[in-house]
């Protein structure tokens, strides 16, 4: 199955997807597209930014454009929505489904959500509507899939605030768990401390780390430390720059400090890494 929406005016682009075809495939080594993968049957095996996943019956993956992805063609009950960011833009609509810092950008692994039985039905509903308005060749065509697709993200993170978040926290209180993931993948190349966050957030350094520690979050700095390290383990196994010149780009003054930086989150200097 490939359903695909294009409009060539805006250049969006949405497509549903088993990924058992050459050109599904085709569209993982594209950039620029988010990618919302779900397992309806057995489970199958990604790779996700060089790492196997393991992707459950009736369990939701959400890769951003960063994220890299392999599937294996023969995989059997993957459905994938995957969409560029001018047919719907994470970032400038995240007042509609606040999706940012969650779902995406939330983590420096991609998120895996798990479908309650209320929620496996309403996935398979949407389906069902998002086949439907693909045979639907007219002006408006484009506006229902993006409501579909705004239907799909806030269900999900619904799903991953109950999931990942104490149920007594307010709001306002998860919402600020999210401002500080949007803030760190916007600027983890050149801010590495939790102080300089916390300005951002208008919070002292302490009393942002005792409130993640209070509600049970990964603490700040480790959040900070494992999305440059993300993105370290990203460049080293697929990209041809050097280890120096990743170090330059996350921001680090000194390669030395950046290798010793690596090998205490790892184990391995990023040299070892790369040929691992």
């Amino acid at each position: 199955m490939k359903l695909d929406y294009h409009n060539i005016k805006d250049e969006g682009r949405f497509t549903v997807t088993s990924f058992q075809c050459g050109p599904s495939l085709q569209l993982l080594k594209e950039k620029g597209l988010y990618k919302i993968v779900w397992c309806t049957e057995g489970e199958e095996r990604l790779i996700v930014d060089g790492y196997e996943v393991v992707l459950k019956k009736n369990q939701v993956l959400f890769c951003t454009p960063v994220n890299i992805v392999e599937i294996p063609k023969d995989n059997y009950g993957l459905i994938a929505f995957v969409f560029n960011r001018e047919f719907y833009c994470i970032q400038h609509n995240d007042s509609e489904v606040s999706c940012m810092g969650m779902l995406f950008f939330g983590s420096s692994t991609a998120p895996i959500i798990d479908l309650t039985v209320k929620e496996q039905a309403s996935f398979n509903a949407m389906l069902v509507l998002f086949q439907e308005e693909f045979d639907t060749k007219d002006h408006i065509q484009g506006e229902m899939l993006r409501t579909l697709l705004k239907r799909m993200l806030i269900t999900s993170t619904r799903l991953i605030k109950q999931e990942s978040y104490q149920p007594d926290l307010t709001v306002k209180q998860v919402d600020l768990v999210r401002r500080f993931n949007i803030l760190v993948e916007q600027h983890f190349k050149e801010k590495h401390q939790v102080a300089d966050y916390a300005d951002l957030l208008f919070k002292s350094p302490k009393t942002l780390s005792n409130f993640f520690k209070k509600h049970d979050v990964k603490s700040p700095l480790k959040i900070i430390n494992e999305r440059i390290t993300a993105e370290a383990k990203r460049l080293l196994l697929y990209s041809d720059k050097s280890a120096e010149e990743i170090a330059y780009e996350l921001g680090y003054n000194e390669p030395s400090h950046f290798s010793k930086f690596f090998k205490k989150q790892t184990g391995s200097s990023p040299l070892s890494f790369r040929k691992q």
